[in-house]
């Protein structure tokens, strides 16, 4: 199979019959075997009915539904799951991404060798509200990541298909897929500008606290990727650091009482300060071991709830 559309969906019941039929126009234009997987992130509105209906129409069409809301990563991970196309196109159910540009995000992944295409909605149809803060975010992922990427949230994106087998979606790490796809060891990333539609339905479904979460999932895999195999790197280092500052410390203490005859060294803030440096380094130590535990011997598991299935 060629491509593999992954719809990641949440009330947008309007949309979605304008989208089916603007994929399969771009699809059978330029002869592509292709399948269409709508996951329904728990809407409450007639999205399902919708899919229901589609599958009928097209048999090229393929549908999950969550029993309630997970978030788009949720969406993202079980779509990835499914796919079965040599090429995996992500976009979003508001008709913003156009399915116009699948032709030639398949290109750079299938001739050019690129294992991830990003688009970059250089022109944006958004309130400033939306653009102010997310070129901010971009810029500090940007330069957290190392991943010369100018818009890391646009929905609509290009994987080989052993990318997206290879990466593990969770929380809101859908914002950086590029980054999980460089962890895994797929290089080849780059960005192609994409048309940005203004919305035809509906309202958005992200707030700013998404920024928030963003920044914080951004230091979250940057730790996991880095040190998630091997957390005693991490805190066994500063345990160890905070550790000899502290005997340093309290050595030096000790020294003087010795040689000066000092008397009092409890009342000096020197000796709190070195009782709590290794107390510190001592707990970071034992976090670093604990969590050594943990990854040696933890096993993960998917706790979607997948509701119904249908195609």
């Amino acid at each position: 199979m060629d491509i593999s559309v992954v719809i990641p969906l949440f009330n947008e019941e309007e949309s979605l019959p304008e989208l089916e039929a603007w994929i399969r126009r771009v699809m059978e234009a330029n002869r592509f075997t292709y399948e269409i997987i709508m996951v329904d992130d728990g809407s409450k509105d007639r999205s399902w009915q919708v899919i229901k209906d589609l599958t009928q129409k097209n048999p090229y069409v393929r549908g999950i539904k969550f029993r309630r809301n997970y978030g788009k990563s949720a969406a993202l991970h079980v779509g990835f799951e499914a796919v079965k196309g040599d090429v995996v196109i992500t976009m979003d159910a508001d008709l913003q991404d156009s399915p116009d540009e699948i032709p030639e995000l398949r290109r750079m992944i299938v001739e050019d060798g690129f294992d991830l295409v990003s688009g970059w909605k250089k022109t944006r149809h958004d309130p400033i509200s939306k653009t102010i803060p997310s070129k901010f975010f971009n810029g500090v992922t940007r330069w957290i990541s190392k991943i010369p990427l100018h818009d890391f949230n646009c929905g609509l994106k290009a994987y080989r298909h052993n990318v997206v087998k290879s990466i593990e979606i969770y929380g809101e790490m859908h914002r950086y897929t590029p980054l999980l796809a460089k962890w895994s060891g797929f290089g080849r990333i780059t960005e192609k500008v994409v048309e940005h539609r203004a919305r035809k339905y509906g309202v958005s479904k992200f707030g700013l606290d998404r920024f928030i979460n963003g920044f914080l999932d951004l230091l979250s895999i940057t730790f996991i990727g880095k040190f998630g195999k091997r957390p005693m790197h991490f805190f066994g280092l500063l345990g160890t650091l905070f550790f000899i500052c502290g005997v340093v410390i309290l050595a030096y203490l000790s020294w003087a009482k010795l040689v000066y005859k000092e008397y009092g060294i409890t009342d000096r803030p020197l000796f709190f300060f070195g009782i709590l440096t290794l107390i510190v380094g001592t707990q970071l130590f034992v976090t670093g071991f604990l969590a050594e535990l943990l990854v040696r011997n933890s096993s993960t598991r998917n706790t979607y709830v997948i509701e119904k299935e249908i195609g």
